[in-house]
């Protein structure tokens, strides 16, 4: 070969010393920032700034300090004072079994590329749905984010629940979900994908505590069937992303079992609470779902991204795709559960299914358990500290690891504390000792938090109230 850059790129030796150097490199970061040595946990960079940086880095020739440089720059999720966005700080063992899928490269969407994928991930959808509640004829399997889960999971809901062949004849009729107004936007995304518009996404309004008044639920399915829009699926959060509220999943159950609905769980970040014994009850009646969702990269401890999407009856999850590829699937008279292309959008899918089986295989579930319990707990607990202090106030006593508030001393009005918390939030996002996020509640604008990492502790938390005080406080001088 007249050009050896293919060699060296190949080249195990290179690999080995390279890999030997990073996973130090890792392993020592992974040190500073559980024990709090490093600083900060981001080093905010404009946009432009950032590019221009990188642009430049490019251009320079230089390699061995690549990595360095990208573990230096990014946000340190591992660090405690990470209480951002619903991301969660891997654990080791899973970022080692994401390396070995990524190694291998084995295609899971077909039996024959992926064995072991493919197994390990119905061994793992067989687990999770034994923890909430499903029986024997459930089924499963991992998929690419949240967002892709819960789209598939209601075009799953609209073949059940309709009696016309839209996957082959086209959409001839209104359609339309009910959902809360709280619920994460891919709900409202998937909806539009899938042809429904505007008017097929029933927003149920929030009640006072930021889930979805159930009250109103038969007034809007009377309004949608005047208006000859065809419901057939609601979807409950398990907990709403910005709040971290949980929707009455009980009274949902029984309101699409009278009317003959398709129920879908988003439980992409707190249905995890399913694995914690202290607080399944936030998911009460979870098992009466026709499909839920739940993220390995959130509360899971998992790399991105990695979501199961789980049905209570496992037919459903063979049905929702009816597209014939002869070179790479067989048609079978029985289940052939170890084709995932057939039940799933990816025609590639990544070896997914070794992290969840790692560190089952490794710690087994009750590490699950510990991490949801440990980071509700300190939900609760950080709720409780905003709500006694004076200067704070809660959006909402929190449900889960995730708590809205906002500082409210100095000013009664409201555009002028929008305007406060807004640019503390700025301050701490440039100073880089703590990170998190904001949002926005019926035109309040609040700071918000979430609890991701199991070390950070009590101490971490008020210092997160005293920092923004003293932000506060110079910014009115």
């Amino acid at each position: 070969m007249k050009n050896d850059i293919l060699k060296m790129a190949y080249s195990p030796e290179n690999f080995r010393k390279q890999g030997h150097v990073l996973i130090d490199q890792l392993a020592d970061h992974f040190n500073s920032s559980i024990n709090r040595e490093s600083e900060k946990v981001i080093r905010w960079s404009p946009p432009e700034d950032e590019y221009a940086y990188w642009k430049g880095f490019l251009k320079d020739g230089k390699t061995p300090k690549l990595f360095p440089e990208i573990i230096e720059r990014s946000i340190h999720l591992h660090n405690p004072k990470y209480i951002g966005h619903q991301v969660c700080p891997p654990a080791p063992m899973a970022s080692l079994s994401a390396l070995i899928s990524a190694s291998l490269n084995n295609g899971a969407a077909v039996y024959e590329m992926g064995m072991v994928p493919t197994a390990m991930e119905k061994i793992i959808t067989e687990f999770i749905n034994s923890k909430i509640g499903y029986d024997e004829n459930s089924r499963g399997f991992l998929t690419s984010g949240g967002t892709l889960a819960n789209l598939t999971a209601l075009l799953s809901a609209r073949k059940a629940i309709l009696d016309i062949d839209i996957w082959n004849e086209g959409q001839n009729q209104n359609l339309g979900i009910m959902v809360c107004e709280e619920a994460h936007y891919c709900i409202e995304r998937a909806a539009k994908i899938m042809g429904l518009g505007t008017k097929g996404i029933i927003k149920i309004p929030a009640s006072k505590g930021f889930n979805m008044d159930v009250s109103l639920l038969e007034t809007y399915y009377k309004k949608a069937l005047k208006e000859n829009i065809k419901v057939f699926a609601v979807v409950g959060s398990a907990p709403s992303t910005a709040t971290g509220m949980y929707d009455d999943l009980e009274t949902l159950a029984s309101f699409c079992s009278n009317h003959k609905l398709w129920l879908h769980v988003d439980g992409a970040h707190g249905g995890a609470s399913i694995f914690s014994s202290k607080y399944k009850h936030t998911v009460k009646s979870i098992q009466h779902a026709d499909s839920v969702v739940i993220d390995g990269h959130k509360m899971m401890m998992m790399p991105s991204i990695t979501t199961a999407l789980l049905y209570k009856n496992g037919h459903h999850s063979h049905t929702t795709f009816s597209q014939k590829a002869d070179y790479l699937l067989e048609q079978s008279e029985h289940e052939d559960w170890y084709n995932l292309a057939k039940r799933t959008f990816e025609c590639t899918k990544t070896m997914m299914g070794i992290q969840w089986y790692t560190l089952l295989k490794t710690y087994g579930e009750d590490i699950f358990d510990e991490n949801v319990t440990v980071l509700y707990d300190l939900g609760k607990y950080f709720g409780s500290l905003v709500s006694d202090h004076p200067d704070f106030e809660l959006a909402i006593e929190p449900m889960s690891n995730i708590v809205c508030f906002r500082y409210i001393t100095g000013s009664k009005d409201t555009t002028e504390l929008n305007a406060l918390n807004a640019s503390i939030r700025q301050h701490l996002l440039e100073d880089g000792e703590y990170y998190i996020v904001q949002t926005k509640l019926r035109g309040i604008h609040y700071l918000r938090t979430t609890i991701m990492n199991p070390f950070t502790s009590k101490k971490d938390l008020n210092g997160l109230l005293k920092k923004i005080k003293s932000i506060a406080d110079n910014i009115r001088i």
